[in-house]
């Protein structure tokens, strides 16, 4: 649809009429008030929920709610019925398609009374990880190593080029929030979702994030800027046994190193590179001066810490699920509600608001909003504090100009030969070398070199070496394997890899076994830190890889490109060390097979 179309959607409603909020020659603040005061309160409650939006087969949208995989209402619903106008896109598609529902989406949103644009957000759409409830799969998007990998390279530059063509190709389809990045602090070595970090250092982590908040939103937010939600604040990473709080077993987030400011120190660079809006995680403070509620309830962290202490006037939005019960794959679960599982819906949704937040991220309820306002438990003053925030957010991206996107040049903006060239050399020089021989470098192969391997595409491997069928016949093994987890209870659970970080008897003797019958390079995706005392005393060389294809892999195995990482993360020796490690403290092992930083080169 074209900017002409959009202003006739907008004057069909209107009968012709041009607001002053709609005129971009008048400065910001000015349009806020304007259309602020011409909202309802229905209107208001609406712009406080951001959900899930699930994109229907072919960039169709989806207009029997009994249809959704996710069991979420569909967007004319949400739209029209209960005045929502933030998205969070689930799932892939072709680009070309993305952008066409995009539009569509917008059409609606331009047909209400106001006509107040919609902005879409998205979780990480750039690496490897398929979790539904937190990344999405690259798929016609450029794809670079996890997060863990980008530190491992540790180049500020390559961070910043990697969040500007995430920036361009999420422009391209329509996604102007970014629900990233994640700077949690990996100290609990057990923790599931530390593959999406930039590792345990906090120095590192706060070079990484401004880098990544420049690249994404430029100097300064604005018609071109991706916003990025930070996340998840005051720092996720300390959870008691590496539990996550996704789940009631995982709520408790406990400091026994006293290292609560530790955690802080990414997120005052982030506050610095001017991120436009923060996550608080659902984890709950144990053993600390602050209220024992997870964080999007909590007062002290959201208000005393946040906004008046550090200072931070952008928006706060909740992660996904704190005020309902939901059914996700089939299964029940409940509002990661922790500490005030006693409240009712209402009284968590009062709760969150005089906490400081503006927005509930995974839920679609305005109505209790609305509720509480006419019953005199919040007042509309203090809604309007949050709307400002999120109105001022969406003139400054320019929605109100420019609410559409151009479907036929998405496919020529999104996974361009340069951007998929430079991700697939970040998988290779994110690779981490931390053995090469005991005697004499075994790494970089010879062309030709007869290999047997196990993991590894061997049509593809044949362009490297000859490919053999038996251990016996090689001169060299390759095997990729990964950091081993606990099966899960739940659909859900599943993709939460968590638990032990030790290999279980039968495969630890499969690998060794193999590396005592010919010399073994062995690679391991550390999502999670691994402990493999054993497999880096019987290999001929290991390396780690933090998200990456075969061919960037083979490229360095075979010295066509050189390995450059550097571990974001201490490896444990065994698992009584991570247990007795303090969860908020990094590097806390104290007879690591390998510490943080290691790591070789050719």
């Amino acid at each position: 649809m074209t900017q002409t179309s959009a202003d006739s959607a907008r004057n069909t409603f209107r009968g012709g009429a041009t607001a002053p909020y709609e005129d971009p020659s008048l400065p910001v603040a000015e349009r806020v008030e304007d259309l602020l005061g011409r909202m309802t309160l229905e209107e208001k409650a609406g712009l406080l929920f951001q959900t899930i939006a699930v994109m229907g087969e072919d960039g169709k949208l989806i207009e029997d709610a009994a249809k959704s995989p996710m069991g979420t209402p569909t967007v004319r619903d949400m739209v029209e019925a209960r005045r929502m106008n933030h998205f969070n896109l689930m799932g892939g598609a072709d680009p070309t398609q993305i952008a066409a529902w995009h539009n569509k989406v917008q059409e609606i949103a331009l047909g209400t009374r106001l006509g107040i644009p919609v902005t879409i957000s998205t979780d990480p759409r750039h690496h490897f990880t398929d979790n539904p409830g937190t990344a999405m799969l690259a798929g016609g998007f450029s794809q670079f190593p996890e997060t863990c990998g980008l530190a491992a390279i540790g180049d500020e530059k390559l961070v910043r080029d990697f969040a500007d063509i995430m920036r361009r190709e999420y422009l391209a389809v329509g996604i102007r929030v970014a629900l990233h990045p994640q700077i949690d602090l990996a100290t609990e070595p057990r923790w599931a979702r530390i593959n999406a970090t930039f590792g345990e250092n906090a120095e590192l982590t706060g070079r990484m994030v401004a880098a990544y908040i420049e690249g994404a939103q430029g100097g300064k937010l604005g018609p071109d800027s991706v916003a990025t939600m930070t996340k998840h604040f005051p720092g996720g990473g300390p959870q008691k046994d590496g539990t996550d709080p996704h789940f009631a077993d995982g709520r408790e987030q406990v400091y026994p190193g006293d290292n609560f400011a530790y955690h802080l120190e990414p997120f005052k660079k982030a506050l610095a590179a001017g991120t436009s809006q923060m996550m608080p995680y659902y984890g709950m403070p144990v053993g600390t001066d602050l209220e024992e509620v997870a964080f999007g309830f909590n007062k002290g962290v959201i208000t005393g810490l946040l906004r008046e202490e550090l200072g931070f006037d952008g928006i706060v939005c909740t992660d996904w699920g704190l005020i309902s019960d939901a059914e996700i794959f089939g299964t029940a679960y409940p509002a990661r509600a922790w500490g005030v599982e006693h409240l009712t819906e209402p009284e968590r949704v009062q709760k969150v608001i005089e906490a400081g937040c503006d927005q509930f991220g995974g839920e679609a309820c305005p109505d209790l909003v609305i509720a509480l306002v006419r019953d005199g438990k919040v007042s509309e003053e203090r809604i309007d504090v949050s709307v400002r925030r999120l109105l001022r957010e969406k003139f400054v991206l320019g929605l109100f100009e420019n609410p559409f996107v151009d479907v036929e040049a998405a496919d020529a903006i999104v996974g361009t030969p340069e951007s998929l060239e430079l991700g697939l050399a970040a998988q290779a020089r994110s690779v981490t070398l931390l053995k090469n021989g005991t005697d004499a470098p075994v790494l970089p192969l010879a062309q030709g070199t007869k290999v047997y391997v196990e993991g590894v595409d061997a049509e593809l491997a044949v362009a490297y070496g000859t490919v053999v069928a038996a251990p016996e016949d090689a001169d060299v093994a390759i095997l990729r394997t990964r950091t081993p987890w606990d099966p899960a209870n739940g659909p859900f659970e599943a993709f939460f890899h968590s638990g032990s970080l030790a290999f279980g008897e039968a495969e630890l003797a499969r690998i060794l076994e193999l590396c005592g019958k010919v010399p073994t390079v062995v690679d391991i995706y550390l999502e999670r830190p691994a402990v493999i005392p054993e497999i880096a005393e019987a290999s001929a060389a290991l390396v780690a890889n933090y998200g990456a294809a075969d061919g960037p892999l083979l490229d360095v195995l075979f010295g066509r490109r050189t390995p450059e990482g550097r571990l974001p993360f201490q490896l444990p020796r065994s698992m009584a060390d991570v247990e007795a490690q303090r969860s908020d403290v990094p590097s806390d092992g104290t007879d690591a097979v390998y510490e943080f930083g290691h790591g070789l080169s050719y």
